[in-house]
């Protein structure tokens, strides 16, 4: 099988390691990828949202399977496009990936499916969101309704946070045509868990449960980012609760997909937060999750590929899953400045020493080649460490001291990646700056 990954990213660089450990998998292509990812995939100089492009190169290279990694090419129709030309592609057609390119045409599905979901109103002027945020008080959340790379999402504590945020879509144009609506929600409370789930059109297949953590800092302190850092499974989430997520959740957004008449062959992924109450869905998502991926497919012993193939060809109910035991983390470094305005071009140091330690791998996100071809920073997430050990515990231990052994300016890292799980704070470096 010839197998094409579309992003350039951290979890690119995770599909594209676990497509290459197949056994069914001749050969596997990124495009565009990243320089990190050359020891599993050939790059293709093409722009994931090159639709004509990489459908073209797709039929001319033979490929068998490809898999779409980010959400905007999804959501401007690259599955139709390749499914017209009779190509094989992991990802749901544009008329459901609006799922996620639309918060509030999500919110309006689960209303109509009845999945449990925070109470929210859009609106797409600024007086109008403002009164309301003083009708229902603080803490409240503004959510940017369109895609806005994980950072359209602000949780106000205080009214000037939220009126801050309001005009930001509102007024200051801060996430362009992604923020010319918002979404207001109630607060809920709880922790967050994320399920990401295989669908073939007839079948929802979990897959493992993670935690992923979004602000910058220990603690969720500072502001959102795309994902500073998972791990799966998650014992928050035990077997009663996610039969109850399954059927809460899952099994009735198939049941709107069917009802929709989508295709949807590809990854539905829910952001939950789990409540008293219960689950409540926080937000959908179309593709593999950044950085859930890195955390969940090396726990992965059913082979990726194959499992992949099954879910095109709607045969997932044939495929059985089967899981390492082991738990896995991973520490996303992120350069100086992130996630604003972020340095580039820094040395970084302690690649080689990490690639020889034991149940360890780093996937490369934002990283490049300088004038000497020593490996520096490109982006704003630069690296995800990542590391699989018997329990959560030995897990953390291990990814932490190959965290130790990396250095670049101004690296950033939360030091506190799974601790919830283990029921109290631990002490330690604070993740920030060194």
């Amino acid at each position: 099988m010839r197998v094409l990954v579309i992003g350039s990213g951290g979890r690119e660089h995770a599909l594209a390691w676990k497509l290459a450990a197949s056994k069914q998998v001749e050969r596997v292509f990124a495009a565009p990828g990243n320089p990190g990812m050359a020891d599993v995939a050939e790059c293709v100089a093409i722009g994931s949202d090159a639709l004509e492009e990489l459908a073209v190169w797709a039929e001319g290279h033979r490929i068998d399977l490809t898999v779409v990694g980010p959400e905007a090419p999804l959501c401007a129709g690259i599955a139709d496009r390749f499914r017209d030309e009779e190509l094989a592609v992991i990802g749901p057609d544009w008329a459901s990936a609006r799922l996620e390119g639309s918060k509030a045409f999500a919110k309006a599905f689960m209303a109509r499916y009845g999945i449990p979901t925070a109470a929210a109103v859009q609106f797409d002027s600024v007086e109008p969101a403002l009164e309301h945020v003083l009708r229902q008080g603080v803490p409240i959340v503004i959510k940017a309704d369109g895609l806005a790379a994980g950072k359209g999402v602000t949780v106000a504590a205080t009214l000037p946070e939220a009126e801050a945020a309001i005009r930001d879509c509102l007024e200051r144009d801060r996430f362009g045509e992604a923020g010319r609506q918002v979404v207001i929600e109630e607060c809920l409370c709880g922790q967050e868990a994320s399920v990401l789930a295989l669908v073939d059109g007839t079948t929802v297949v979990g897959l493992l449960p993670a935690q992923d953590h979004k602000p910058i800092g220990d603690g969720d302190r500072g502001p959102n980012t795309g994902g500073m850092g998972a791990y799966a499974p998650t014992p928050i989430i035990d077997a009663a609760l996610r039969a109850r997520i399954d059927r809460e959740v899952l099994q009735p957004a198939l049941r709107g997909i069917q009802e929709e008449g989508w295709d949807y062959r590809g990854v539905l992924y829910a952001g939950l937060m789990l409540t008293p109450e219960g689950p409540k869905v926080l937000e959908f998502n179309c593709r593999f999750g950044d950085p859930e991926t890195q955390a969940i497919l090396p726990a992965l012993e059913t082979d990726f590929a194959e499992l992949l193939w099954a879910c095109h060809n709607g045969e997932l109910d044939r495929v059985q899953l089967r899981w390492h035991d082991a738990t896995v983390v991973t520490v996303v470094l992120a350069a100086e400045g992130y996630p604003g305005s972020y340095r580039k071009g820094d040395r970084i140091e302690g690649l080689e020493t990490v690639r020889e330690m034991q149940n360890t791998v780093v996937f490369h996100a934002g990283t490049g080649r300088g004038p000497d071809r020593h490996w520096c920073t490109a982006g704003g997430r630069v690296l995800g460490v990542t590391s699989w050990d018997r329990d959560l515990v030995a897990a953390r231990a291990r990814v932490y001291r190959a965290v130790s052994a990396i250095s670049f300016r101004g690296m950033q890292w939360r030091s506190d990646i799974g601790v919830r799980a283990l029921g109290s704070p631990e002490p330690g470096d604070t993740g920030m700056q060194r």
